[in-house]
């Protein structure tokens, strides 16, 4: 099973579908391996099971989530290891979608099921943007952050580049390569005109090749903008570069003046400001995105942080001093009393170059 979750992650998105491994068991020793490169391609079972076409009979397989059961733009997975004469199964985690979950027909089939514990938070963590946008119907929203050791963004007349080194930058990009979609506030594009897309040159070795096969795969991450009063420029970098761009907006007149790749989308709103459970429900359920990556200034990430909207912080810790006055890491009213603040849980942290990576996550989630 360590193996089947190594494979899995050997891809960084396989958006709309979970990232899923398989290592097919046989007579003691290991008869075939593969695992789900993209939407399209062939699934972690069915790419197993290609390696030996008798892999299959009286075999044991080991599989991060149950396999389908149904005829999409593949055919299912059951049906492949019924065919196949599998013994038994053991898989980590259960499709949360009744119409795709194929546990039933196997045991029907006479193959005996089994569920290894041990790995089910693991599953549930290898694929939690598929399952909150299978559950809830959002995405799993990261906010990545840029500060000073004393907690400033940037100086007070907007000066950033660069609080961080080249790894934190690199890493940031293996995020946004990960990402299904990167959402920055109009703001930000005013105060920085940022690109907001995937360099792969800006990362190394197998980080390198990682994000290159995920855009090969998929193209760039869909590069969205909240811009309430439509104060995009028309000249912004980011609506020239490849890809797809949307901007939520609560205006819809002038839509004309952007390129052909930009697409204008009237939002609902929330106090004269577009909201923000909309933007996320949209994304989730028109362009199907598991993950999306909030690269935005304080307001924005305030504003997503009140709602309780953030899953996830990745804050990259450069060590430099801003000073008092410089701008804050986010914008948002605080609470009356310390019982009162939001408990944030560190899951990880650790040196990246000269500066520090911290990822801390709602405890209450």
């Amino acid at each position: 099973m360590r193996r089947a979750f190594e494979l899995a992650r050997s891809v960084l998105s396989c958006a709309p579908n979970p990232r899923v491994g398989c290592v097919i068991v046989r007579d003691g020793r290991r008869a075939g391996e593969g695992f789900h490169a993209g939407a399209g391609r062939e699934h972690a079972e069915i790419a197993a099971l290609a390696a030996d076409p008798d892999s299959g009979a009286g075999a044991t397989v080991f599989v991060t989530l149950e396999p389908c059961s149904h005829e999409g733009r593949t055919g299912p997975c059951t049906r492949a290891l019924i065919e196949a004469g599998v013994k038994q199964l053991v898989i980590a985690g259960l499709d949360p979608n009744p119409q795709v979950s194929g546990v039933g027909q196997l045991e029907a089939a006479g193959i005996e099921v089994f569920r290894f514990e041990d790995f089910v938070a693991e599953a549930a963590e290898l694929n939690k943007g598929f399952l909150l946008r299978m559950n809830l119907g959002r995405p799993f929203v990261r906010c990545k952050l840029a500060m000073s050791l004393d907690g400033r963004t940037a100086l007070a007349d907007g000066q950033s580049k660069w609080i961080t080194g080249p790894e934190a930058r690199a890493d940031a990009q293996l995020l946004r390569a990960a990402s299904c979609a990167i959402v920055t506030g109009v703001n930000t594009i005013l105060a920085d005109d940022p690109a907001l897309n995937v360099r792969p040159d800006a990362l190394k070795g197998g980080d390198r090749v990682l994000a290159e096969t995920r855009l090969a795969e998929a193209g760039q991450p869909l590069r969205v903008i909240v811009d309430s009063k439509l104060r995009t420029p028309r000249k912004a970098k980011t609506l020239s570069l490849p890809g797809e761009v949307k901007i939520f907006s609560l205006w819809g007149r002038d839509a004309a003046r952007f390129p052909d790749s930009v697409e204008l989308i009237s939002a609902s709103a929330s106090q004269e400001r577009v909201d923000l459970e909309f933007v996320l429900n949209c994304l989730a359920t028109r362009f199907e995105c598991n993950e999306i990556l909030v690269e935005a200034g304080p307001i924005l990430g305030g504003a997503l942080l009140t709602a309780g909207l953030i899953d996830e912080l990745v804050i990259y810790m450069g060590a430099r001093l801003l000073g008092s006055d410089a701008r804050p890491l986010l914008e948002f009213a605080g609470p009356d009393s310390l019982t009162q603040s939001e408990a944030l849980e560190i899951v990880d942290a650790g040196v990246i170059g000269d500066g520090l990576r911290i990822v801390a996550r709602p405890a209450a989630r």
